[in-house]
């Protein structure tokens, strides 16, 4: 037996969240299943991963999606992103930029999201985001000073029927942005295993096609 300490150190360290933090991600990533796979209404679901109030399940949903249970079922179901309202990058806060490049193993079968995040598991909407054509230079401008994680996700190659296209994800260690200076990033995307919960952020460009992986 090991103490309740070491456990979550160790479970902090290998997956980079609280236990309690992970199985909230999962249990969120089987709605967004649900919510893109079947006619179960948002209350039935809430339901089924687990919550006991319809509201918190839709609150919960919204912080780590950026969209609300119903928008992200009209999104998987092929409408177009809705616009996000809320201002990313005001105007008098200062600001820098990053740039660099991203990797693919296996190679990319879609375009590649490069997003910026306030924490090293996605939630809700990136700060300021791009959609390249494919792995290769990028460059994110402006970028709000202060403490970013870059993550690059894009859609990899089937290997057989039985084997789907999965996600790629590439994701920055913390990075200090700073008024008026570039940051150079170089990011990798694989396929995630078990140690990294489940991507939950609305994908901007590459959304509709994530729901069929």
């Amino acid at each position: 037996m090991i103490s309740k300490f070491h456990f979550l150190r160790t479970f902090r360290r290998v997956t980079g969240v609280t236990p309690g933090r992970f199985l909230s991600a999962v249990r969120i990533n089987e709605a967004k299943h649900l919510l893109s796979t079947t006619t179960l209404s948002v209350a039935e679901i809430s339901v089924q991963v687990g919550y006991g109030s319809l509201g918190t399940f839709t609150r919960r949903f919204t912080e780590c999606v950026g969209l609300s249970p119903t928008a992200y079922r009209r999104v998987a179901q092929g409408e177009p992103l809705p616009e996000d309202g809320e201002p990313r990058t005001p105007r008098d806060r200062p600001t820098g930029s990053l740039s660099g490049t991203i990797r693919a193993v296996p190679r990319a079968d879609s375009p590649v999201l490069v997003g910026v995040f306030d924490s090293p598991v996605p939630r809700g909407r990136p700060v300021i985001s791009e959609l390249v054509d494919e792995p290769g230079p990028w460059l994110l401008d402006p970028v709000p000073v202060g403490r970013w994680y870059v993550l690059a996700a894009a859609i990899g190659p089937a290997t057989s029927d039985r084997h789907p296209p999965s996600l790629l994800v590439g994701m920055s260690d913390e990075l200090r942005v700073c008024a008026g200076r570039q940051l150079r990033v170089e990011l990798t995307m694989r396929s995630p295993d078990w140690r990294y919960p489940p991507l939950l952020s609305v994908l901007p460009g590459i959304e509709r096609l994530r729901v069929t992986v």
